[in-house]
């Protein structure tokens, strides 16, 4: 999906959640390649494209971050990337997507980056954006230039090292039906896309997503975790459900990894599948792969 001469593969190993930035404004180069990226985005799985731009961070952004469980710890963020689109069917999931696909864009411009999501409708980054009365601004992105040198090689080895308090393969990945785990052998040319979904981020790093695979189908479902549930009290709180966009973070791992691998697919929603009862996962979308 961008021209990078680094693997897909590596971007996504070498992306973290970076949190300490050099103060200094994003090179001019970097930051038209990050704007040209944005600009010609295509519109996501589900056909949506919520609009995303690249903000120079100003000194009121501080106090839209308070609130926030990650506030204190971002430091000297010189620009951050915000998105907002009307709400409608899928669109959490395409905004969960694309924002990382931009992420993952500027991880391959050596740019640093750290997820933020919560409340950011009535924020000063929505005056920025000038969002209209019935948009949402779901989460936003901080980005810039590392802190110092050999942060981007730490973050990779932290990014690694933290794969082990991830959930395991046989909790996360399954054949036929939620019972029986599939193993990487069984998961074939498709196990490292796995191994890249897995390592995707999400809020709290719940890691929300199950994918079940059946005959050339990778069928993907929401468990969600208590508290992060959708319902009134998001409503009335103005939260988005993370958890969707944590899902179009997983879609957007698996699809560019198995792009990037010669694994060739289209997304599918089954009409047929298989319902499972309220405390099970929900059924979002399948991967259909293609010779």
């Amino acid at each position: 999906m961008f021209n990078t001469n680094l693997p897909t593969t590596e971007i996504i190993q070498q992306r973290f959640s970076c949190r300490v930035y050099n103060p200094e404004p994003i090179p001019a180069d970097k930051r038209q390649q990050l704007q040209a990226f944005i600009a010609g985005l295509s519109p996501g799985p589900f056909g949506l494209k919520p609009r995303f731009d690249l903000l120079a961070a100003t000194q009121e952004d501080s106090q839209s971050l308070r609130g926030l469980g990650t506030y204190g710890f971002i430091k000297n963020a010189p620009a951050f990337i915000v998105g907002a689109m009307t709400p409608a069917d899928f669109w959490l999931e395409d905004f969960g997507y694309l924002m990382e696909t931009i992420i993952l864009y500027a991880t391959s411009l050596a740019l640093g980056t750290c997820w933020l999501g919560g409340t950011f409708t009535k924020s000063r980054f929505a005056q920025k954006l000038h969002l209209a009365a019935d948009e949402v601004m779901p989460a936003i992105t901080s980005v810039g230039e590392f802190a110092a040198p050999g942060q981007m090689r730490q973050g990779q080895i932290s990014q690694i090292a933290g794969s082990h308090h991830r959930l395991p393969w046989e909790v996360l990945f399954f054949k036929d039906q939620l019972q029986t785990p599939i193993s990487p052998e069984e998961a074939g040319d498709y196990a490292a896309v796995l191994d890249m979904v897995r390592l995707a981020p999400s809020a709290s790093n719940k890691q929300p997503w199950r994918i079940i695979k059946h005959r050339d189908l990778w069928r993907f479902y929401l468990q969600r975790t208590p508290g992060y549930a959708k319902g009134v009290l998001n409503k009335l709180l103005d939260i988005s459900d993370l958890q969707r966009v944590d899902m179009g973070i997983a879609m957007c791992h698996f699809e560019l990894t198995a792009h990037a691998l010669g694994l060739n697919g289209v997304w599918v929603i089954e009409d047929s599948i298989e319902k499972y009862p309220e405390e099970m996962p929900e059924y979002l979308v399948s991967w259909r792969s293609q010779p």
